[in-house]
């Protein structure tokens, strides 16, 4: 996904710094670009709004026009990313699939966008301690969403009629910890190669199968 493909961040009205002109929303995506860039590398800590404007080749009053401290722009951060991976999501989503095939586009959608953004484990691994319920929020709606297409395929008759909650977890989980290995601490890997050995366990499991 590139920065054009990217869905407009959304800023509280309470705060009154949403942009009204596309100059401001340029540089409102140019400031989150660098502050995912900032952040990833040095983590919420040690990352300055400094380093973040820096980045964005823009001054250092163009930052306080939209973020009040370096709080607020991180957890804007966390919810501009979690749209992005939605969007990547219901992107490859678009045309029709079968249950399965939903499953294996929407994870070789993240792999691709871990691969491109590997900051964003770092970003959302911090997050737990600065924002507790922004993490938990993120987890969250992105399990509920598994959990809908995982309802939506026990309505088709393609998936078996137990699947609920803690299965679209135990799918998640397993998604998180394949793009960790194999997206970001490596390049080796093809993302939707991945993603199709994810789809083959849920399709297949692991036993053995009885006979052999």
């Amino acid at each position: 996904m590139t920065t054009a493909d990217a869905p407009e961040p959304e800023i509280s009205a309470a705060s009154d710094k949403a942009p009204r002109t596309e100059r401001g929303r340029k540089t409102l995506r140019k400031l989150l670009d660098a502050a995912a860039l900032e952040f990833g590398e040095h983590g919420f800590h040690e990352a300055s709004i400094t380093g973040i404007t820096r980045r964005a080749g823009t001054a250092l009053g163009s930052f306080y026009t939209y973020f009040d401290s370096k709080d607020e722009i991180f957890r804007a951060l966390v919810d501009d990313m979690s749209g992005k991976v939605r969007e990547a999501a219901k992107k490859a989503l678009e045309p029709p699939l079968p249950a399965l095939d939903r499953e294996r586009a929407a994870l070789g959608a993240f792999l691709h966008f871990a691969r491109e953004h590997k900051e964003i484990y770092r970003i959302i691994d911090e997050c737990e301690f600065v924002d507790p319920a922004a993490f938990r929020a993120h987890y969250e709606t992105t399990a509920a969403r598994m959990t809908d297409r995982l309802k939506a395929g026990i309505a088709s008759g393609e998936l078996r009629e137990d699947l609920g909650e803690a299965h679209a977890w135990a799918i998640m989980g397993m998604n998180v910890f394949l793009g960790l290995r194999y997206m970001v601490w490596s390049d080796e890997d093809n993302p939707d190669e991945m993603a199709e050995l994810a789809c083959s366990i849920l399709r297949e499991g692991i036993a053995r199968p009885k006979g052999d």
